[in-house]
């Protein structure tokens, strides 16, 4: 197959950074204040994952055919836009009630996930995609770029890397990137989270490091393992309390921080880790095969504004391989993705071959 020719977006990407991650984990836990490398149980436990993920994603794959898909007309292009601009006004109006810019002071940063920014971010991330897709100008990109900034100035990677991500991937499907557009896009999104992971964690006023950007990425990564490492022996203990407060205002990383830590701190778990902790091995088997055949039923659904929603829920996907999925403002663009789905219910067909 020739790599022009090769769809790097499918859902199998999703494996192949789960991988990645757990490479830099591996490497990082030998080098930055750990005292043993990845114990042998975490590897294969995400080596499992990945192989129902597969297995998700492969049934979707090959029994299931859309003939077509259904055109949704009622988004119009100044309504998009405005909708867009609504959003960047919601997020300054938000930076403003704040008092300040949360990337340069982690006591910001703690309050400045505010139900305005529960509207604005996901406002914008969806209004922004399905614009592109439905009504694709290169000036719009302007409005990519403007709310990268905006949003990061919140001080988490996460919202820079769900813009900027999301909007690559969907132009990515329209074709509208070329070689040295994507390298430029790449690269923006590459320095983009680094810079800004760097600068949020030296705002910790109690934070000595001495870790480079290149280096921080291999240590949270490490990090990040080693707490879903200590998760593994306590996997279906808390029996849908994570589960169960991620659709109710409790704050599931800080309860993983209690649970696991015995500290009160905000951690990030992993994709498996919440899951783990909730239903054990059973709980991760029907997530990971969920993922992978949910994700390949969007894909197969990415034509008109389906290509927005399809970019949007994958790139946050694979921002929870790092994060866990304990947002329900995401798990909200999971929502819109199966509305997509039964929209189009009439037109997707089981391959009997």
């Amino acid at each position: 197959m020739k790599l022009e020719k090769l769809d790097y977006f499918q859902p199998f990407i999703v494996v192949v950074a789960i991988l990645a991650f757990l490479l830099m984990g591996y490497i990082g836990s030998f080098n930055y204040r750990f005292e043993d490398p990845l114990d042998l149980e975490v590897i294969l436990t995400i080596v499992f994952a990945c192989a129902i993920f597969t297995i998700g994603a492969f049934i979707v794959k090959y029994k299931i055919n859309v003939e077509n898909t259904k055109e949704i007309n009622f988004l119009s292009e100044k309504l998009l836009v405005v909708l867009v601009i609504v959003a960047l006004i919601l997020q300054a109006l938000n930076l403003v009630l704040i008092g300040g810019i949360p990337l340069f002071n982690s006591v910001l940063k703690s309050n400045a996930t505010t139900n305005i920014w529960r509207v604005a971010y996901p406002l914008f991330l969806i209004m922004i995609n399905v614009l592109l897709a439905k009504y694709y100008d290169r000036k719009y990109l302007i409005l990519v770029l403007l709310g990268a900034v905006i949003f990061g100035l919140n001080g988490y990677r996460t919202s820079v890397l769900g813009i900027l991500g999301s909007s690559f991937i969907t132009l990515y499907y329209l074709e509208k990137i070329s070689r040295k557009v994507g390298i430029a896009f790449i690269a923006i999104i590459v320095v983009g989270i680094m810079a800004i992971g760097y600068i949020a964690s030296q705002s910790i006023a109690t934070q000595h490091w001495t870790l480079n950007p290149v280096e921080l990425v291999f240590y949270r990564a490490a990090f990040t393992l080693e707490v879903f490492e200590r998760i593994l022996p306590l996997s279906g203990t808390t029996h849908g309390h994570i589960l169960s407060m991620i659709f109710s205002s409790g704050s599931p990383r800080t309860f993983i921080g209690q649970y696991v830590l015995s500290d009160n701190v905000c951690l990030t778990s992993t994709l498996f880790g919440p899951i783990c902790l909730d239903f054990g091995l059973i709980g991760l088997t029907v997530q990971m095969l969920f993922m992978g055949a949910f994700l390949g039923m969007v894909h197969k659904l990415k034509k008109g504004i389906g290509v927005g929603i399809y970019s949007i829920i994958l790139t946050h996907t694979l921002i929870w391989i790092e994060t866990g999925p304990t947002d329900i403002m995401i798990w909200f663009l999971y929502l819109i993705g199966f509305i997509l789905i039964l929209i189009n219910f009439n037109y997707i067909k089981l391959n009997k071959d």
